[in-house]
């Protein structure tokens, strides 16, 4: 029968046996300074000062606390590299190519169109397939031919410049 107890994170727990209270302490579950008592003693005391338990604690290997990681290499930016003028105003021509768009194949006119005809169909059209699903799931109550609606129009007029890919609309 368990005669031990002690205080974890949720309160105090038990009654718990020696065998039960030394795989606790195996498993660090109890450290050293978690509170234990056992019928007969006078008062809650750490687990590494109880005699009884103190021996689990030193016999269980210690290890050291590993090294701490290697300091990051200091921050180098990478060197722009001149591209060469081509046609381009002098402004702009000392930009670096690597924030060029990529352009998409999806036409921005098609996608508003088939969003204002078919409620989804635009979005998914344009590869947001969420967006799509549920403007035509939504359409089943009326909320979704406006939502479409609504969308149809805002990407007829320009408002979404992407598709679902982060690749730039065209006409």
């Amino acid at each position: 029968m368990g005669e031990w107890y002690y205080i974890g994170h949720y309160g105090q727990l038990g009654p718990l046996t020696r065998a039960q209270i030394d795989e606790l302490i195996d498993s660090e579950v109890i450290a050293r300074d978690t509170y234990v008592w056992k019928v007969g003693m006078s008062n809650w005391s750490p687990a590494g000062q109880t005699p009884e338990l103190s021996v689990m604690f030193n016999s269980r290997t210690t290890f050291d606390s590993p090294p701490p990681p290697p300091a990051p290499a200091p921050f180098t930016p990478n060197p722009v590299v001149p591209q060469p003028n081509l046609g381009r105003s002098p402004a702009y021509s000392s930009f670096p190519q690597a924030y060029g768009t990529v352009r998409s194949d999806k036409s921005r006119v098609l996608a508003g169109i088939l969003q204002l005809v078919l409620p989804g169909v635009g979005r998914m059209y344009l590869g947001y397939a969420a967006y799509g699903v549920l403007q035509l799931l939504f359409s089943l109550c009326g909320v979704g031919w406006i939502w479409s609606f609504i969308d149809g129009i805002i990407i007829l007029a320009g408002g979404v410049k992407l598709d679902g890919y982060g690749r730039q609309l065209g006409e």
